[in-house]
């Protein structure tokens, strides 16, 4: 019987915190994880990215950087050879450059699905998703204190930057959270990720 696990995901030294809570399969891949969190998130898939489960980590290709004989690849791992109960936790690095930080933890190791739940389903969260290209959690606690500021001087330059970025918001709202908009682009992702039967 598939087993399903219910996760905290936290995006660290960002206030007030950006949070999300999802469903997954206990046996995802670590890549399919990645494109999860980056939905859930609000992430554009646009940076490298890497888990640290303790000193071993898994990204997604092994070049120069990543070579080393703790650093494997996420594609062939799963989530529950590493976290087994409530509780376990492990780090989810995105944007090398602008560093954002995010901790997984399982808060139910036995989930059951509802009858409205998907296999893969956010069941909520609160605050925005930071703007690509911000410039990690210093640069994005300036950028809200410049969009809440009309007499900054850069107030109009960030305002036209982030627009659109936010499904019908022209001027970015760092409380916006839509968990509906959320688990419809998970639905698409789960109906064109899903194994197929070929002839």
């Amino acid at each position: 019987m598939q087993k399903f696990y219910r996760i905290r995901l936290e995006l660290m030294e960002v206030v007030p915190i950006v949070w999300r809570e999802f469903i997954v399969p206990a046996e995802i891949s670590l890549d399919r994880l990645h494109d999860v969190i980056q939905i859930v998130m609000g992430w554009q898939d646009s940076h490298l990215h890497e888990f640290n489960f303790g000193q071993q980590r898994y990204v997604e290709t092994i070049d120069e950087e990543f070579d080393d004989e703790m650093t494997a690849l996420e594609a062939s791992e799963r989530l529950n050879k590493h976290l087994k109960k409530k509780g376990d936790s492990c780090l989810y690095v995105y944007d090398f450059g602008d560093s954002w930080m995010h901790r997984l933890t399982v808060v139910n190791s036995n989930y059951k699905l509802r009858d409205d739940d998907w296999t893969i389903c956010c069941l909520g969260g609160d605050n925005a998703c930071p703007p690509e290209d911000v410039g990690g959690p210093p640069g994005y606690e300036e950028f809200c204190k410049i969009i809440k500021s009309p007499r900054n001087k850069e107030h109009a330059n960030m305002v036209e930057w982030s627009s659109g970025i936010q499904p019908g918001n022209k001027k970015f709202d760092p409380t916006y959270f839509d968990k509906d908009i959320v688990n419809d682009i998970l639905s698409c992702y789960l109906r064109w990720s899903r194994p197929r039967q070929l002839d």
